[in-house]
């Protein structure tokens, strides 16, 4: 998916081998804020506290936002961002990296790399996998 303010990000000058990933506070800091997500869930009453509990409730929301296709995709990207927000602040070893195409994905500590972007579209439009379940398989040690 291409995100406009992320090409922005990326063209930034390089100062260091690995760019704009050299700094993962940062890096993290940016793909945590949702906006649209975190927007939507307030509206339908549910807190997002960066947790696997939140993950759940999400989980439970009624999908209003399938019938909205200029919406669909900015929100799946947010699903997928902030279900990616959780397991790095909470999967000891998790960590954001550039993906295929330079798309972000959480690499845990044993190196397998977790697209969540494409998790959060197949949730968005199917409901499936449900977020709590996938997080579930990637917190396992």
């Amino acid at each position: 998916m291409n995100i406009p303010f992320l090409d922005n990000w990326r063209k930034r000058p390089v100062e260091t081998a690995n760019g704009p990933w050299s700094d993962p506070d940062g890096v993290a800091q940016l793909l945590s804020e949702c906006d649209l997500l975190r927007d939507r869930a307030a509206r339908a009453g549910v807190a997002l506290g960066n947790t696997p509990l939140s993950l759940e409730a999400l989980d439970q929301l009624l999908p209003q936002w399938r019938g909205d296709p200029e919406e669909l995709p900015w929100l799946a990207n947010d699903v997928g961002l902030y279900l990616g927000t959780v397991i790095i602040r909470t999967v000891p070893g998790a960590h954001w990296a550039p993906g295929p195409e330079g798309r972000p994905v959480v690499v845990m500590a044993s190196g397998r790399e977790v697209d969540v972007v494409t998790t959060g579209q197949e949730w968005a439009d199917t409901g499936a996998p449900e977020l709590s379940q996938v997080y579930a398989e990637v917190a396992e040690p």
